[in-house]
């Protein structure tokens, strides 16, 4: 007769927020960086009224764990939104401080506004990126230990008041230390990317984050041309009153739009998230391919785009800067299909969807290296091939690093990130002086060579090969991702029926053990 057990109490976060059963043991990091401490409280204790002790949360959006917020397209729109004109902060300053200065001859008034030379304020793109690589390391993580919605809307506070510093300051010295620390709190798409995979099902988390890395790319592109636009005809400090002008807009739409979610490791502390951070960089194969990969993928991607104004503004073409700042709106239009990839990723092991991705991006590559210095048609191939390939690598990539654990999300994301930021100034770097030295194909054949480096390395570890396998392919190759989950399905269920048998013979009568053992097998 099977003794009656009290009901376990121990809820898991994940299961709070009605995203599945935790992850298992061998999902999990640690006892301690992975296995979140089970506080069961009163339903009135779980509903948090107020952020930050005198911000008031609207009532639909107070955490609730017998009526979880629901993460809809609407809510996954905003996360895009805002991160469209929070990441916009690291590249209003670009086009103003042009190493050209026939580009944006605007980037003379802004040396003379504060009475220096041009020199002396062209390290200030340096300081914001510098601010965002310090954010990514040491603000980002928090994703995994405290709450979301008042670590974003505080980053996003914070980011809109140093941005008045910047438009009324006339002193370079506060100018540059405000860039530093703007670049540092405009983090927050680093926080909603992780938290949009969290509170999305496996079978669409691919959209999920697509949407909100297009929202990202936007801001990128949409800062640099409102920039270089704005400044043209007006002073330079209209561009910074417009960033305050939206982003206070973002604060007040996330503010009535994000729901609260609890923290998910209350059992670590800060540092303890920082060290877990770097043992994930040097433990995880899955993470550690996707971060080598990323880091020369980001690197073709800066060295394309850095040296195609070199490209188009010589021979044979000699095109008129107006002409090659139209080269990014083409640029949008490849980002816009990034939701689209999403959506086919969803359908596919991840592992597939990077090595599509992937072979696209030698593709183009080639059609770069051979025609680029031909025909302008290539060029446009190459820039809206560039795009959608790199982006559905990205995608498929992320998708791939956020199911190592449910629980490590943002420091997942840190990591891979920073790989990308290394990659970009590797690309920004070497690409300009291979180019200025040896020209566009020499630059080419850079590209090409990182590119085929990216695939060698995808190759080297399978699409389902365990947690801590570095090389091979077990586990086979199926590529759709229904089959592979109903395949992990019918072996879960598998398990619980043999976990079942075991415990009823457990609790049996020794002598009805052993007639019980043969009726089994």
């Amino acid at each position: 007769m099977v003794e009656n057990k009290p009901p376990n109490t121990s809820v898991s976060p994940t299961e709070i927020l009605g995203l599945g059963t935790p992850p298992t043991n061998d999902e999990k990091l640690s006892v301690k960086s992975s296995q979140v401490v089970p506080v069961p409280v009163a339903k009135s204790q779980q509903i948090t009224r107020r952020n930050f002790g005198i911000l008031p949360i609207p009532r639909r959006l107070r955490y609730d764990s017998e009526h979880p917020a629901h993460f809809g397209l609407l809510l996954n729109v905003v996360f895009g939104l805002s991160s469209t004109f929070i990441v916009a902060n690291l590249y209003y300053c670009q086009p103003l401080l042009s190493l050209s200065l026939l580009l944006w001859p605007s980037a003379v008034e802004f040396a003379k506004s504060f009475n220096v030379t041009y020199g002396e304020v062209s390290i200030i793109p340096t300081l914001v990126q510098a601010g965002y690589a310090s954010g990514l390391l040491f603000i980002s993580p928090l994703g995994d230990l405290v709450r979301r919605r008042p670590l974003l809307l505080l980053l996003c506070s914070i980011s809109t008041s140093l941005t008045v510093g910047l438009a009324i300051t006339r002193s370079l010295v506060v100018f540059e230390t405000l860039c530093y620390l703007i670049g540092a709190s405009s983090v927050a798409p680093q926080i909603l990317i992780p938290l949009a995979a969290d509170l999305t099902p496996p079978s669409q988390r691919a959209s999920a984050i697509s949407i909100v890395l297009s929202g990202l790319l936007f801001g990128i592109l949409i800062a640099r041309v409102l920039a270089g636009i704005v400044a043209q005809y007006v002073t330079w400090r209209v561009v910074y009153y417009l960033a305050i002008g939206v982003q206070s807009a973002v604060v007040a739409m996330l503010w009535a739009t994000l729901p609260d979610y609890p923290a998910k490791n209350k059992n670590l502390t800060y540092m303890e998230i920082i060290w877990t951070m770097a043992r994930l960089a040097v433990t995880e194969p899955v993470l550690i391919q996707a971060s080598l990969i990323s880091m020369a993928s980001s690197a073709c991607f800066t060295c394309y785009w850095v040296t195609l104004t070199f490209l188009l503004g010589g021979p044979p073409y000699h095109y008129s800067t107006l002409v090659i700042g139209l080269f990014g709106l083409v640029g949008m239009f490849g980002v816009s299909m990034t939701p689209l990839v999403g959506r086919l990723i969803d359908r596919f092991v991840p592992w597939y969807a990077s090595l599509l991705s992937t072979l696209g991006l030698l593709a183009v590559q080639g059609i770069f290296l051979g025609a680029a210095g031909v025909t302008v048609a290539a060029v446009v191939i190459v820039t809206v091939g560039l795009d959608v390939s790199q982006q559905m690598q990205q995608v498929s990539l992320t998708t791939s690093v956020y199911g190592i654990s449910e629980s490590a999300r943002a420091r997942l994301n840190a990591v891979l990130i920073l790989s990308i930021f290394i990659g970009q100034v590797i690309g920004t770097s070497l690409g300009t002086r291979v180019f200025v030295s040896h020209g566009w194909r020499a630059s080419a054949w850079l590209m090409f060579g990182w590119t085929a480096w990216q695939i060698a390395l995808l190759l080297i570890r399978g699409p389902h090969c365990k947690r801590y396998t570095w090389f091979g392919y077990e586990g086979g190759t199926k590529w759709r991702k229904s089959v592979v989950e109903t395949r992990a399905s019918n072996v879960e269920e598998e398990k619980s029926t043999n976990q079942a048998v075991m415990t009823e013979l457990a609790e049996a009568p020794g002598d009805e053990k052993l007639g019980d053992v043969s009726a089994k097998v």
